[in-house]
């Protein structure tokens, strides 16, 4: 699925004017973006194109398609050209429609922009509010476990609902934050020097503090984050030598190792730690991979990383000889593979030191 979503918001980046009519829209982007969440648009049965259903008030009204899952119609999808710019008044088919039908959801895109609707509010009263919106030509990785939930292979209404309602409300409180950042609030500024000013809140007041407040938030966020990489590193200190970063050898120049390979290499020798002391745990990076051994021993793999690609990131662990390699969106998701790591760790622990190849 993410290599089919990352292909289509390329296609946006390189061909959008070319998208200038609802059909371009639907052929170009949302048919295929059905498709990458696993659904078969060839099959009318459940992609069904053309939608309609009885609507008070409304004959022969139709929204572009309805999703069937298990027989009943579970998502319906209005498209836009891509110049329209998504307003709650495009909403009033699907708003019709999701009364009437058994639809949970309701996606309103113009290809580029991605609503995705429910009715959290009130039931089977579809919200104007969307609970999670996207633009498909600037992916974030983080999107793609909330996409996942709504792909045919384990679609899950309940549990999707109740993403609905976390993702509605912290994108909201998000937005908000990111907004007083950018351009904090008389009544924010007030709250803010509430405790370290006394004098009267006067307009020059206002303009002399409110460029440190915007300072202080970013300085704030900067000094968490880097507080978090300054734990990071704590877990893996040892009072024994660190272990060498091995350097390429002289037909691998083009080898560059890069921070997220540090950065992994740090998390892996973190788990394993436990179990196996740091100073046994090292790196030698390839063209192909980075390699995490034990005793710098080829012959004692504990990880590898697979970072070099442009367009996903895998961690291979092992199960005696045998070597798995699993998908990561980001280096925290090594963590779940935190047994697998030990376990290896565990097998080399009682194994004599030496650094043969």
């Amino acid at each position: 699925m993410d290599e089919k979503l990352k292909a289509l918001s390329e296609r946006i980046k390189n061909h959008s004017s070319s998208m200038a009519t609802e059909e371009a829209v639907k052929t170009a982007i949302v048919l295929p973006f059905l498709n990458a969440l696993g659904y078969d648009v060839f099959d009318p049965s459940e992609v069904i194109p053309e939608f309609t259903a009885d609507a008070v008030g409304k004959k022969g009204e139709k929204v572009d398609y309805a999703i069937k899952i298990d027989g009943a119609v579970r998502i319906l999808i209005e498209c836009k050209p891509i110049t329209t710019n998504l307003d709650k008044v495009h909403l009033a088919q699907l708003y019709r429609y999701f009364s009437v039908t058994e639809a949970k959801f309701a996606i309103l895109t113009n290809g580029r922009t991605f609503q995705f609707h429910t009715d959290l509010e009130a039931q089977n009263k579809l919200d104007e509010k969307p609970f999670l919106t996207f633009d498909l030509s600037e992916l974030n990785a983080a999107l793609f476990p909330e996409l996942t939930k709504f792909a045919k292979d384990g679609f899950d209404v309940d549990g999707v609902l109740q993403s609905a309602h976390r993702l509605k409300y912290t994108s909201g409180i998000k937005k908000k934050i990111g907004e007083l950042m950018d351009d904090p609030s008389e009544e924010f500024i007030r709250m803010a020097i509430s405790d370290i000013y006394e004098g009267r809140f006067t307009a020059a007041i206002k303009e002399q503090f409110t460029p440190m407040v915007k300072n202080a938030f970013r300085e704030m966020i900067r000094d968490q984050v880097q507080s978090r990489i300054t734990t990071a590193l704590a877990t893996t200190s040892t009072v024994e030598p660190e272990p060498a970063v091995i350097v390429a050898p002289a037909d691998e120049e083009e080898v560059v190792t890069t921070e997220e390979e540090r950065e992994g290499f740090m998390i892996v020798r973190a788990i394993a730690r436990e179990v196996i002391p740091a100073s046994r745990i090292a790196m030698r990076d390839g063209k192909s991979y980075c390699a995490i051994l034990v005793d710098n021993n080829n012959r004692r793999p504990l990880a590898r990383l697979w970072f070099n690609r442009a367009t996903a990131k895998y961690i291979s662990v092992f199960n005696g000889k045998e070597e798995i390699k699993h998908r990561i969106e980001t280096l925290d998701h090594i963590y779940d593979l935190s047994e697998q790591i030990r376990a290896t760790a565990r097998s080399y622990a009682a194994v004599v030191k030496d650094t043969g190849e």
